[in-house]
């Protein structure tokens, strides 16, 4: 069964998906703003054991999508959801267990690993029950979950870290985890027929782990998430640097207004018009956006150019999923949007290392331009990779119409 037969978007399923998404999501970025200074105070870390207590847990992440991207669909798609959040809860309890830094970094890593996989089966599941002719818009509101939690996890946690102890931090997010498993009980996940030549093969391939369908459109989404990652990771800095210091509290708030303000229209945007009406525009904003960043000398242009980032790149990463699980079977999804989430996950996560060697030579504004420019340039290879396809497929549909 590869869709519901109506064509209801808002369904039980989809809100639970969604909200379980946004509390793993808020999880994620509540502890990258909070653990490092916990590993400092707690464990007396260095600062390259802090910086590595709080990348481990992506690296977790990128293992735990590889491996539940092959397993999902023999597992089950709703067993591997429950699953993960079940050891999503238990690493998450294990932060009270005092063992030293070295169990601190091992449960970071398992930690991660089960955010991978659960918020993979996430993503699998929503594109299944989603409507066949609503993917973009579907994909696109529940994207805006984890949108959403990128701007309220940050702020909780540094309000939280001010205001009260890492015990309570935790306390907090054990609590979401408990609630998300429990509503996942509740889920109906149409029960997917696996292909015999998915059932029947022999021997290992990379086929097993990464959809080939979703590359050429997830090498795009790991080029436009390098060039985020610097917006992520350094954009305190270059706030401080800029004497901005008062405006950057609100750069993600204005980021994510931009996304939940545009995605439901870029959504049906896209299903009716194609990719390319929404990522060619998104191109140019995004690129647009880091070039006003380098050059800003106010709160307002600043502010403007986190309006335009989210613009940009918040819905070119709905429009690239919903890319990737549009160009494989039903019974690929589950690779597909492993897939997807790996590359997104590389270009955020090994982005900032790469770019903390080119900064001392060019500086945080310097760094913006090039990134800016580089953009516009992935334009041109999102045209050979899949824009020209797209376009053709598009003009294909219109005249049979």
């Amino acid at each position: 069964m590869e869709q519901p037969t109506n064509n209801k978007l808002w369904t039980k399923d989809f809100i639970v998906v969604s909200s379980a998404n946004f509390f793993l999501t808020l999880v994620f970025f509540l502890l990258m703003v909070t653990i490092a200074v916990y590993a400092v105070d707690e464990y007396d870390a260095t600062t390259s054991q802090a910086g590595l207590v709080t990348g481990i847990f992506i690296i977790g992440t990128l293992i735990g999508r590889l491996f539940i991207g092959r397993t999902i669909d023999i597992i089950g798609r709703k067993r591997t959801l429950i699953i993960g959040l079940i050891l999503f809860t238990i690493t998450t309890l294990l932060y009270y267990v005092h063992l030293g830094i070295g169990f601190l970094l091992f449960n970071r890593f398992i930690h991660g690993m089960t955010l991978g996989m659960a918020s993979t089966a996430c993503g699998t599941i929503i594109a299944q029950i989603i409507p066949k002719n609503r993917k973009g818009e579907g994909i696109g509101y529940f994207s805006m979950s984890a949108t959403l939690a990128t701007a309220i996890g940050p702020f909780i946690g540094l309000y939280m870290s001010q205001h009260t102890s890492f015990q309570m931090i935790f306390a907090l997010c054990l609590a979401v985890g408990i609630l998300s498993l429990v509503t996942s009980f509740f889920i109906y996940v149409p029960k997917v027929e696996m292909s015999h030549s998915d059932t029947d093969k022999k021997g290992l391939k990379l086929s097993d782990f990464i959809e080939p369908k979703a590359i050429p459109i997830a090498f795009i989404t790991l080029a436009i998430a390098f060039c985020y990652s610097s917006v992520l990771s350094f954009i305190n800095f270059y706030a401080i640097e800029v004497d901005l210091v008062s405006a950057a509290s609100f750069f993600f708030i204005a980021y994510s207004a931009a996304v939940l303000i545009s995605r439901p229209f870029t959504g049906r945007l896209m299903d009716m018009r194609g990719a390319n009406f929404v990522m060619y525009p998104a191109f140019i904003i995004f690129a647009a956006g880091l070039l006003l960043l380098s050059q800003t000398s106010n709160s307002f242009t600043f502010l403007l150019a986190g309006v335009l980032i989210g613009l940009g790149f918040g819905n070119m990463q709905s429009c690239t999923q919903a890319v990737a699980v549009k160009l494989t079977p039903v019974h690929r999804m589950g690779l597909a949007t492993s897939t997807f989430f790996i590359f997104l996950d590389a270009g955020l996560g090994f982005g900032p290392y790469i770019l903390g060697f080119i900064i001392p030579l060019t500086g945080y504004s310097t760094l913006y331009i090039i990134l800016g420019i580089f953009v516009l340039a992935s334009s041109i290879l999102y045209y050979f990779m899949h824009g020209k396809k797209d376009r053709i497929t598009v003009v294909q549909t219109s005249t049979s119409v």
